[in-house]
Order: C-alpha cells, then structure tokens, then sequence
C-alpha cells in the first residue's frame, strides 16, 4: 500500500495528527483520508500475531505512525523491564516509528501495575532517577526519546522545585526531547492555583518535538484529563501562543473516551492547522 502523498501538506512538519482508535481503523484503510499522520498506543500493539497489531502493520504502510507508550514506567524504582524495551523496539522497527515518547511518571510498584500514571514529587532526587532511566532506556533503542508532562491531582510536600524547572533539568541532562501536552499543563494550573503563563515561559521551547491537543472534563472542584471532549478554548489559546513563539513540531489530537466519528477529529485538527497558519488572529477569535 502507497503512502497518502499529500501526508505532509500543505502544513508541513507542523500538520496535526490524529490518535489511531479501534473504531476509526477501518474507515481509514478503506477510505484513505488526508490525515497527515498518526499516533498510536504502543502498549496495545505489543503481541505482533494479533488482530490489533495487523491492523496497525496495515495503517503503517500507508501512514507514518508514531508510537505512545504508558507502560515503561520511567519514574518507578522497579528495575526497568527489558522484555517490554525488546517488544517496543521491535514493534518501532516494524512499523518504521518517527519516533517513541512516554511519560514522566510512574506505574509500577514491586512489580505491581497500577492502571493510572502516578505523579512524581519535583525533587533532585526525582530527576536525577528519571535522568538515569531515560538515558538508560535511550541507548537500548539507539535513539532518543520523548517524554510528556503528565497532569498531576496533587503536589507532594517533599518537592523542592515548581514543574518547570523539574522538566528543565530532566530535558537538558537526558538529552531528550519533550512531548508538550497543553492540556495537561493547563489543567495543573487551574487544579493546583498556579500561573499557566509561568508554566508555559518556562518551557524550553527548543526541545518540544510534539504537542497533545485533548478535551478535558469538569469535575466538582477540580479538572480531570478526561480524553472524552472536544478541545477546550483556554487549550485552544495556550496553542495560539506557542506558535507565535516560533515552535516547529507537530501537534496531535488525542480522544480516548466517548469516541466521536472520525470526522469530528479531522475538524479539530482542521482547527489546529489553521492557528499553525495564523496563530496570532486566530488567538484573537478565541
């Protein structure tokens, strides 16, 4: 099967992309939509003999699909599980991944798995862990990574530095790149009283290889990280901005629950190429 060939126009590196979700495959290998490309979750795709993964082999070959992962679990003190390390790094191989990214987070406990990723206190001793496992995990697959800012219900006494600067160190002494999740971002300041604007200055823009772009759900005195709405304006704005700081990387929408028909999510990205094209009158219609 032949690549889309429109894949990268008329945005370029900076077209969005769309979460690859069960329910949209078919549509997608029957119809062939200009969608620029895809993320996937690499931890349903891990056993190459299934139905799952045949179906991404076949999305693939017409697609550049990037790989998402929630299950190397970078900020557990567990030992890291090489036998997963060994079935992404042949799943990226197969399906010619432009690139891997993870969280920075934690989701085993003494070999116990917990089904959400669990947030880490800001401290040197944090970072310095996270640092050795990236770098660990970045020479076994020959290739740097990136990781993503993960939302957090709570902040831990014990933490010595804000968010930012914890990124900072993390990406500057791994050597890493930074999958920026807006939403994310956006929802740590409004759950924790903290200013996005701070937020946002303090990442360093030159290590953001991709964007997350997701809805969230409003919850009795807090913002959960929901992955079931269209994407908030607040979100739509904090995007506007960073295009008008000049940062080149592709975006994606990600929807996980209550998932719409593939077409609300091509409008979405839709939405987010064009503030690519003009983030500063499209910030004003927000």
């Amino acid at each position: 099967m032949e690549r889309w060939p429109g894949a990268e126009k008329p945005y370029g590196i900076n077209a969005t992309g769309i979460g690859l979700r069960h329910p949209h495959v078919q549509e997608i290998l029957e119809t062939r939509p200009p969608i620029p490309w895809f993320e996937a979750l690499t931890d349903n795709y891990l056993n190459p003999g299934s139905l799952l993964a045949a179906q991404l082999d076949a999305v693939s070959d017409a697609y550049p699909v990037a790989l998402h992962g929630v299950g190397m679990s970078l900020g557990s003190v567990d030992p890291l599980d090489r036998a997963y390390l060994t079935k992404v790094k042949a799943l990226a191989a197969r399906i010619k991944t432009p690139w891997i990214s993870e969280h920075l987070s934690f989701t085993s406990v003494n070999g116990l798995y917990s089904h959400d990723l669990l947030p880490l206190p800001f401290t040197q001793e944090a970072v310095d862990h996270l640092v050795d496992r990236i770098k660990q995990v970045q020479d076994f697959f020959g290739e740097a990574i990136l990781v993503e800012n993960a939302t957090a219900y709570l902040r831990f006494s014990s933490s010595e530095m804000s968010e930012v600067e914890f990124l900072q160190q993390i990406l500057e002494r791994a050597d890493c790149g930074l999958l920026l999740d807006l939403t994310n971002l956006y929802i740590n300041s409004v759950n924790h009283g903290e200013n996005v604007q701070d937020l946002l200055l303090g990442i360093p823009l030159g290590r953001i290889r991709q964007i997350h772009l997701a809805g969230h759900e409003h919850k009795p005195g807090f913002l959960l990280d929901a992955h079931n709405n269209k994407v908030a304006d607040p979100v739509w704005a904090l995007y506007s901005q960073i295009r008008a700081m000049g940062v080149v990387a592709p975006a994606l929408i990600e929807w996980d629950s209550d998932i719409p028909a593939l077409s609300v999510l091509r409008n979405q990205a839709e939405r987010a190429n064009q503030i690519t094209v003009d983030p500063i009158l499209t910030a004003g219609s927000l």
